[in-house]
């Protein structure tokens, strides 16, 4: 069942476990891009997504693809080209850049989904020091990068862009090994080959949602400041608590 959501209560969100099966995951319309109303969707596991010529949806799909910093896994050509770079990571030195570039049209689709409202949305929350950005720097260029929201211990990742092959690759790996340590868990949202080759897996909305439960009421990490060579990802992480999918 899709719910219209009520203006004047901006934390208040239908029981995600009622979203559509088809399309998988539309679980209500309608209110606004507040902060009040984005972080309460979050904590949750529900976020926004839609076109400009479409009110606002939100999501809760089912499965949902989550990144375990314990079972981040870099190939053998990633290894590779981080051994062989001169690329530098960066946290939220240039957060309005990686929101415009992730926004920007891609060679295979002409639209985009970060309409100007939602930058302008994010871009708020970043000041609030919600939102956060993973950078990809070659000297002074931006190469790649990535943005999201961190509420406690839960990262929920919300796009990425590459300028360079395995930018965002880089990136995201670069967000496993500043921040593993702090973090529970990666929110990816939507299964792609591109993350699941970077170890993410798929796991029930139900399961997620208890994970969400204890990983938000945490403290949130300080990103502030942080920053290393690229190669240093080929370090072993160090990660806060082992995937919770293996066995004992």
């Amino acid at each position: 069942m899709i719910t219209l959501l009520d203006p004047l209560q901006p934390q208040r969100f239908p029981d995600p476990e009622t979203a559509e099966t088809e399309p998988d995951g539309l679980l209500a319309v309608g209110g606004d891009l507040s902060p009040q109303r984005l972080l309460a969707a979050y904590r949750l596991g529900i976020f926004p997504w839609y076109s400009e010529t479409q009110p606002i949806l939100w999501w809760s799909p089912n499965p949902r693809t989550l990144l375990y910093p314990a079972r981040l896994h870099l190939s053998r050509s990633l290894k590779k080209r981080l051994r062989r770079c001169d690329y530098q990571i960066r946290f939220d030195s240039a957060f309005d850049q990686v929101i415009a570039a992730c926004a920007a049209p891609r060679r295979q689709d002409s639209g985009t989904w970060i309409t100007p409202e939602m930058r302008q949305a994010y871009s708020y929350l970043h000041r609030l020091g919600h939102a956060h950005s993973v950078e990809l720097w070659q000297e002074d260029f931006l190469i790649g990068g990535l943005y999201g929201i961190c509420i406690g211990r839960a990262f929920f990742g919300e796009s990425m862009f590459s300028r360079v092959t395995d930018g965002s690759k880089i990136a995201l790996a670069g967000l496993v090994h500043g921040f593993g340590a702090q973090l529970d868990l990666i929110d990816c949202q939507l299964r792609t080959e591109h993350l699941i080759s970077l170890g993410a897996i798929e796991v029930s909305r139900s399961h997620f949602s208890r994970q969400l439960a204890q990983s938000c009421a945490a403290t949130t990490p300080d990103f502030a400041g942080a920053g290393f060579s690229a190669q240093q990802i080929l370090a072993p992480p160090a990660c806060s608590t082992p995937d919770p999918t293996a066995g004992p």
